[in-house]
């Protein structure tokens, strides 16, 4: 019973069984018709009905069998096709599908009539694709942040990012970016912020008792007097107001000495940085002695530590800036292709493009992987997934050669009784 249960509980077992009972249904008909045939001559043709129909049943059961495995277990010629013709199968499955399916004009023409541009437009403007798309970014982001955590990989992106700075030539891009600023007035513009902070910490009281103080302690001569302290708070007085009234000077005048003197050193400064080799080689020899230094390194890992910890914290949020980046990124995407025809007829020409060297190739292989994987296929797990898969229309083969052959061998009993009368 328990057997009985198992077998209805997959479509093929269920099949097979239907299959099984009709086969016993007719052997069973034929014993009663071959024992009530001296009866009357009716149950000569049930008779006949039922021998042949367990004559084609029989039949297409060993040729359904045939096809996965040898009936009985026997090693009869031309049975357990399927397992024996792996090879065989794979390669024309190969040959099959490269030709039918990755044929160069199929894929084009395929390619040309999905206008895949405009496919990928319409789903990234839906915003439950363009979220799964955030999603997902933000999944594999937060699997590579947790892998920054690692002290090889931290060391190897320093290692990495040192060793390119150490290869990079600073001063002529720093000096084209002084030039830009000094062409746009920028650095007369820094000046002017300089002299302004120099003015207020000039006129701090504690800067002015320091001037004092340092004016004190040169003033000897005049130590024994008793006058030194107060001939030095008047001069540092006079000194702090005499650098104000400078600094004002300079601040209201754009074409102040100090101005053009200023305007002179950075450009001598500029003209050295882009064209004096030994100034270059300064510069390196500076950056190479930055890079080198204690703090430097430590400066490096506190802003690694600080750069991951804001990351994981971002990406661990429900409300994650990042992924609403990239949410509004992916929807940006989709309505600007959607606006912009011109980008589509372009993406689609270039998927057009390359669609025929990459399937010239790549054809090849995915050809000798199919024949590949066929041939090393285990033979049971073969057998077993094709008879899954087709196994319930071969059972049919056999409840139908059951009744044709039942039907057939009705025929010629009746046509034998007609010849006979």
């Amino acid at each position: 019973m328990r057997s009985l249960i198992s077998a209805w509980q997959s479509p093929v077992s269920r099949m097979k069984l239907v299959a099984g009972l009709l086969l016993l249904l007719a052997a069973l008909l034929y014993t009663l018709a071959t024992v009530m045939e001296d009866r009357h001559s009716a149950w000569g043709y049930v008779a006949s009905f039922a021998e042949a129909a367990m004559v084609g049943a029989i039949a297409d059961w060993f040729a359904v069998t045939a096809l996965f495995r040898h009936p009985f277990g026997l090693p009869i010629p031309h049975t357990a096709i399927i397992p024996r013709s792996k090879a065989r199968i794979g390669r024309n499955l190969s040959t099959f599908i490269t030709t039918h399916f990755l044929a160069t004009p199929l894929v084009l023409a395929k390619l040309q009539e999905l206008d895949l541009a405009g496919r990928l437009a319409g789903w990234l403007r839906h915003p439950t694709n363009a979220e799964a798309v955030g999603r997902q970014l933000t999944g594999v982001a937060h699997f590579g942040i947790a892998a920054l955590h690692d002290e090889r990989v931290r060391g190897f992106v320093q290692k990495k990012a040192i060793d390119r700075l150490r290869k990079f030539d600073l001063a002529p891009p720093l000096a084209q970016a002084l030039q830009v600023l000094t062409g746009q007035g920028r650095h007369q513009a820094m000046l002017d912020e300089l002299l302004v902070r120099l003015d207020s910490i000039m006129q701090d009281e504690e800067t002015r008792a320091l001037v004092a103080d340092a004016i004190t302690a040169e003033l000897r001569t005049l130590r024994y007097l008793g006058l030194s302290k107060p001939v030095g708070g008047w001069s540092a007085n006079k000194f702090v107001d005499g650098l104000s009234a400078l600094i004002a000077e300079v601040a209201a005048d754009p074409q102040h000495l100090i101005r053009q003197r200023f305007d002179e050193h950075v450009g001598e400064y500029i003209e050295r940085l882009g064209h004096d080799p030994k100034y270059a080689l300064e510069v390196e020899r500076i950056l190479a002695q930055l890079l080198e230094h204690p703090a430097t390194g430590a400066y490096f890992q506190s802003l690694w530590q600080e750069l991951i910890g804001w990351l994981e914290q971002d990406l661990a949020s429900d409300d994650s800036r990042i992924g609403r980046r990239i949410v509004t990124l992916c929807r940006g995407l989709g309505d600007a292709l959607a606006a912009d025809s011109a980008m589509r007829g372009w993406i689609n020409e270039q998927l057009m493009n390359a669609a025929p060297t990459l399937l010239e190739r790549y054809r090849g292989q995915i050809g000798h992987y199919i024949a590949e994987r066929v041939e090393n296929w285990e033979s049971r797990e073969l057998v077993t997934q094709l008879e899954q898969s087709v196994g319930k229309d071969l059972q049919y083969i056999r409840i139908n050669g059951t009744l044709v052959g039942g039907l057939v061998g009705l025929v010629l009993h009746a046509l034998t009784q007609l010849a006979g009368g």
